[in-house]
């Protein structure tokens, strides 16, 4: 009987690092990667989205390409590919994290030594701006004040669309922060009346604000809590229906008004009105930007530019 063992005719599915070479197929890298990412202490999060990235990746290569087939050229054909040939749109976020994607993973093949050169290192993380956020106009947001006020004396009386415009107008605070909202946060005694926005995690107590609302508000507001009588938190239910509010008094302007929207409003309204913009920003709990670009947008909206708002590249998330 021969010695020989027959080679199998499919290679196996490399089990380890050491299985890995230049020859090996995207798609027999993946699981590999996403071991070393765990090793790493990356988190559930990160390894979903970088598993998605290289799905993308996979999309435009081919799940049987080559490892070593990959050069720093074919990478910037990728990212030119996502942005400008996929059709389906890429934030500036997702760009940047798909850029950190590819860099990890190739330098993770070069450290291991399954390919000498590491052709994402070149690949230049190249910032761009973000569109300007959509912002509601001084003439829109009468028209909507008046459309709500209708609402109000209509033949269904309805307080509630206008009690949380006026509110979010105002205050621009978050979704979950409105759904906290209780009658025992509004001081009525301060001149002029304010609200307290409290939160119940520790971690989170830097987010607490006092912040001003107007008589005009208060006066919505009560003829809201006597039509629903809410017993613990004003808006008793649920954030998709308050998110349908907004959207039922969109019916008089050109957009989908949102949460968001209100909160750039907001900021956009303090800062024409003579609040500094690092001030309107915090009262909204928008993270701070890189000051140049966040003055440079403001002082557009000082010159009366239509739609200003400030969304960058460099910016963090909204909190």
């Amino acid at each position: 009987m021969s010695d020989v063992r027959q080679l199998p005719m499919f290679p196996a599915q490399p089990q380890s690092e050491d299985d890995l070479n230049r020859h090996t197929t995207l798609k027999d890298t993946i699981a590999l990667f996403q071991r070393f990412l765990l090793r790493e202490g990356k988190s559930q999060h990160t390894l979903k989205a970088f598993t998605a990235d290289m799905g993308v990746f996979s999309e435009f290569a081919g799940d049987e390409a080559a490892v070593g087939s990959f050069s720093t050229e074919r990478l910037n054909e990728f990212l030119h590919w996502m942005q400008h040939e996929r059709g389906v749109p890429c934030s500036q976020k997702t760009y940047a994290r798909r850029v950190t994607t590819l860099k990890v993973y190739f330098k993770w093949l070069n450290a291991i030594h399954v390919l000498e050169v590491d052709p994402a290192r070149a690949v230049l993380q190249v910032p761009q701006a973000a569109p300007l956020a959509v912002v509601l106009t001084p003439e829109e947001v009468d028209e909507v004040l008046a459309f709500a006020a209708s609402l109000r004396r209509g033949d269904k009386p309805d307080a509630r669309p206008e009690t949380l415009f006026r509110l979010l107008l105002e205050t621009g605070i978050k979704k979950n922060e409105t759904l906290s909202l209780t009658p025992a946060m509004l001081d009525r005694s301060a001149n002029p009346p304010t609200i307290t926005v409290r939160h119940k995690s520790q971690k989170d107590v830097y987010k607490e604000r006092i912040i001003e609302v107007s008589p005009a508000w208060l006066s919505v507001l009560d003829e809201y809590l006597g039509a629903y009588l809410p017993k613990d938190v004003i808006f008793n239910c649920s954030p998709r229906t308050l998110e349908y509010v907004l959207e039922d008094l969109s019916a008089v302007v050109p957009m989908k008004i949102s949460f968001e929207m209100m909160r750039w409003t907001c900021a956009v309204r303090d800062f024409r009105a003579g609040l500094a913009p690092d001030a309107s920003a915090r009262q909204a709990r928008l993270e701070r930007y890189h000051v140049e670009r966040y003055l440079q947008t403001y002082s557009e909206a000082g010159r009366g530019t239509d739609r200003a708002g400030a969304v960058v590249g460099t910016r963090t998330v909204l909190v």
